[in-house]
């Protein structure tokens, strides 16, 4: 099923933005592990909807109910099933989209895979409203990850033209929590500033802008992956281009490799209190598909939202023709904003999936 992922830990995420309520299964944690339920709904609040003028005004209080898996907040070795009951749709606002499909979503690729029948009410199973289950996912592999001194952490490196600091060579724990507490996820204020007012100006426009989130993974050892096939950046890279609006993956320094010399780009070696180092990371802590003990750092393109004011061109599927679309509803001016606990909570799954296959992670 493609809403399955995982290999030692097994992740089905199921719903539709519109329907009852959205959920996820999550199979391989072993029994007898503590989850902090306040701490992960204060990390799925860094995603639900209508927190800010820069988000949808969708109104979602996203706390997550666990059906099966938990007792006492204490895993107990079974499937663990949560749901987030959805309580603020407008159906109405998507009556005409059944027959104007519109630009850059899903409507008409799967219309064409299930046909006329596929709910795609607030655009269904492949709307954004999905990511909340995987942030239930991800906010519970955080919390066993930061129990092994392993912390994941992301901000908004870029909007539009406007951009923030990278990460600097070690990015620590408090590096995160200081962009997450951030009304955007930046590490430098004043250019939150600036993107803020970028998101601003294409709202006004009733139109939308795009962004860059950089992630990174810290105290990662070297040696975790394999190579070819099964590397850290195929796991990653095959979990995130599941997140929507995702349109590009690179590690390091990614596509910009393609314009430097070896020279350049050839992390040299160094040893540092008895550990073999580098001294820059374009590699982004990855080489062959396999760690190499530095922070593992990578960064995800976030097309514009799609669902914006203008007057758009689509074709009507019933009659065969052109036809002027002009979408109503509550969306995202920049979907990247509220997708940065998302990409944390996507990498932090594939990379405690990764270890407790090699290494039996959290099985102590």
């Amino acid at each position: 099923m493609s809403s399955e992922i995982g290999h030692s830990l097994k992740l089905s995420v199921f719903g539709q933005s519109h329907g009852r309520a959205i959920g996820m299964v999550l199979d391989g944690l072993p029994a007898g592990i503590k989850i902090d339920q306040e701490e992960l709904y204060q990390f799925m609040s860094r995603r639900k909807p209508g927190t800010s003028r820069l988000s949808t005004q969708r109104r979602e209080e996203d706390r997550p109910l666990f059906l099966s898996g938990l007792v006492d907040g204490v895993t107990a070795g079974s499937p663990l099933c949560a749901v987030i009951e959805n309580t603020d749709q407008r159906s109405g606002d998507y009556a005409a989209l059944a027959d104007l499909p519109r630009p850059s979503h899903a409507d008409f690729t799967a219309r064409a895979r299930y046909g006329e029948r596929v709910d795609m009410r607030g655009s269904g199973h492949f709307s954004g409203r999905l990511t909340a289950p995987l942030c239930i996912a991800g906010g519970i592999a955080k919390q066993l990850l930061a129990a092994g001194d392993i912390h994941v952490g992301a901000h908004l490196l870029s909007v539009e033209n406007e951009s923030d600091d990278p990460f600097p060579l070690y990015p620590t724990r408090a590096l995160f929590d200081e962009a997450a507490a951030r009304p955007l996820p930046v590490l430098s204020e004043e250019a939150g500033a600036r993107m803020a007012q970028a998101v601003e100006r294409a709202r006004a426009e009733a139109d939308s802008v795009g962004g860059v989130i950089e992630c990174a993974v810290i105290g990662l050892p070297a040696g975790v992956g394999s190579p070819l096939f099964d590397g850290i950046e195929n796991r990653l890279a095959a979990a995130l281009f599941g997140i929507p609006a995702v349109k590009g993956v690179e590690f390091g320094a990614g596509f910009g490799a393609a314009k430097m010399r070896g020279s350049a780009h050839n992390d040299p070696y160094t040893v540092e209190n008895g550990v073999v180092r580098t001294v820059k990371n374009d590699a982004g802590g990855v080489i062959g598909g396999i760690t190499t003990g530095m922070p593992l750092v990578v960064k995800c393109a976030m097309k514009p939202t799609p669902s914006i004011g203008q007057k758009q061109r689509t074709v009507s599927l019933s009659r065969l023709e052109p036809a002027e679309l002009e979408i109503r509803g509550r969306h995202d001016p920049c979907v990247a904003i509220r997708a940065v606990p998302v990409i944390e909570a996507v990498a932090a799954f594939t990379i405690l999936d990764i270890l407790m296959e090699e290494k039996g992670y959290g099985n102590d």
